[in-house]
Order: structure tokens, then C-alpha cells, then sequence
């Protein structure tokens, strides 16, 4: 699948005060143990399904690798709607979870991690040049860089901007 590469810069523009990034994913330490592998990483593509059929779950996109370790980089309105989905009984994620504990947990065959930031949008900086619609941009709003946004220092609202005459 080939996404339309938007030539230029361009940057992110979210609408809200902050966005919650998360990061999660798995590593096969055993990779020859493939089924107890393919058991964990099934698991997945059923939770993004949810995910994207339900946007009042408060995900608003994500990015992903898959390799030996695998990442799963997405953005969400807050940590409490990550949090909610987390623990929603109705949701793909607390069973998932619970079976990982009780049976692989401890085996060394399959490792998982997750990372949780929340971040104030006046504090990130986003640039993509020659790129698909990708990552922040892709999930919030997706702008070309314009006057007063050629650097990072702008664009973090860092630079000083001259005083009026």
C-alpha cells in the first residue's frame, strides 16, 4: 500500500492543549518458540480493529514495525482515555492481557513494554519533508510549513519574533 508523498515540509498542527503518546510493543527473545510468538502478537491487529471502529476510545492514530521487536507508536486525546481502554472489560485489551500474565509472563520467550507521555503540543515539534501524511501529522492535522515555522525554534514558538514598529 502506497500513501500519496506530500512534496515539501510539513508539520503538525493538533488542536488540543496536549496528546498522550504511547509507545508499546513486543520483542521475541525465543523466536524459535514461533506459536507462543504468534500467540501475543495476534493480539494486536484485534485491538487497532476496535480501536478504529470506536474513536470515542480516544486514539487518534497510530504508526507501527514489525521485526523481532515491534513498535506501536500512537497518539491519544489523554492518558485516561488510554487508561479506560485499558481496563474496558468490553474492549480487546484486558483478556489479552490477563492471559499474557498468567501464561507467559516469566518464560523469557516473548517480552512486551509499553511508554507513556503526555505531552503539551507547545512543547512538541514536528517537521516531514517529502513524506506521506505521517506519525503526529497524520493523526492531528496535517499543515505545510509556512512563514514563521521554517525552524524548529519556531515552530516550538521559541524564536523571538521582532517587536512591532
Amino acid at each position: 500500500m502506497t500513501r500519496e508523498v506530500f512534496p515539501g515540509r510539513y508539520t503538525a498542527k493538533p488542536e488540543q492543549e496536549t496528546v498522550t503518546v504511547f509507545l508499546i510493543g513486543m520483542r521475541a527473545n525465543r523466536w524459535w518458540k514461533f506459536a507462543r510468538v504468534q500467540r501475543v502478537a495476534k493480539q494486536m491487529p484485534k485491538m487497532l480493529r476496535h480501536l478504529a471502529t470506536h474513536p470515542e476510545s480516544g486514539m487518534l492514530g497510530f504508526e507501527s514495525w514489525v521485526g523481532r521487536t515491534t513498535i506501536l507508536l500512537s497518539y491519544w486525546e489523554s492518558p485516561e482515555h488510554l487508561q479506560r481502554f485499558a481496563a474496558d472489560r468490553d474492549a480487546p485489551h484486558l483478556e489479552p492481557w490477563r492471559e499474557f500474565m498468567r501464561t507467559a509472563l516469566g518464560t523469557g520467550h516473548v517480552g512486551v513494554w509499553h511508554e507513556t507521555y503526555e505531552v503539551r503540543v507547545a512543547d512538541a515539534e514536528s517537521v516531514y519533508a517529502d513524506m506521506p501524511a505521517f506519525g503526529l501529522a497524520k493523526a492531528t492535522a496535517h499543515v505545510p510549513v509556512g512563514p514563521g515555522m521554517n525552524t524548529a525554534r519556531q515552530r516550538l514558538g521559541r524564536e523571538r519574533r521582532p517587536a512591532a514598529a
